[in-house]
């Protein structure tokens, strides 16, 4: 386990032998292509329900008193 940690340090430090590669979402940057019912779908994520606050609100004011 030691010897673990000890290569990881070397590696996050840069101190390693070999330079570290990384495998992350580099294949998908510029690769979004727009589609409007995605837009629509996202918007309505967006929308706000007044009421829920209004709701949410009233729980708070009974469980959330400053102590």
């Amino acid at each position: 386990m030691n010897l673990a940690a000890l290569e990881a340090l070397e590696r996050g430090l840069g101190l390693a032998d070999e330079p570290v590669e990384y495998h992350d979402l580099d294949d998908l940057a510029g690769s979004w292509i727009q589609d409007p019912e995605f837009e629509k779908v996202v918007a309505e994520m967006d929308r706000v329900d007044p009421g829920l606050w209004e709701l949410n609100e009233s729980i708070c004011l009974l469980s959330c008193s400053p102590s």
